[in-house]
């Protein structure tokens, strides 16, 4: 399984930055789209999507930030301080402000707050997975 992942990873990473500049028929806007209200963007985004029924919008978008970022907390296999959570969270962290800023400057989507506590939300769920398996494992 390490070897796998050390293999993939790479490749998945630039997956996903791809998915998150050019996915899902993003094109570049007129303004700049800035949600800093924690939770508040998701709460509406779940209501307007509900009202129309449309449940899978709201599975890709939520759930999909949580799920697509659960493989960075195997960080662990490839790199030894990435064992401890804290120095894990704060590479992440540096990472995905650079990425959610670049999605602002650029006009390619929002820097979005909950995107940054949904995709964190991820990584610490990746975490504890890959903390199981390695108690398990030794």
């Amino acid at each position: 399984m390490k070897k796998f992942y050390k293999i993939a990873i790479l490749p998945y990473i630039f997956i996903l930055i791809y998915l998150m500049f050019f996915g899902y028929g993003r094109f570049q806007m007129d303004d700049y789209g800035l949600k800093i209200s924690p939770i508040l963007s998701t709460v509406q985004f779940f209501q307007r999507n509900a009202e129309r029924g449309n449940w899978m919008n709201i599975f890709v978008n939520v759930f999909g930030n949580i799920v697509m970022f659960v493989p960075f907390g195997f960080m662990g296999w490839i790199f030894l301080k990435f064992q401890n959570f804290k120095p894990l969270l704060i590479s992440f962290l540096s990472f995905l402000l650079i990425v959610e800023s670049l999605q602002y400057f650029t006009r390619l989507g929002f820097f979005d707050v909950d995107d940054v506590l949904l995709n964190t939300l991820g990584l610490w769920i990746g975490f504890r997975i890959w903390k199981f398996f390695n108690l398990k494992t030794r």
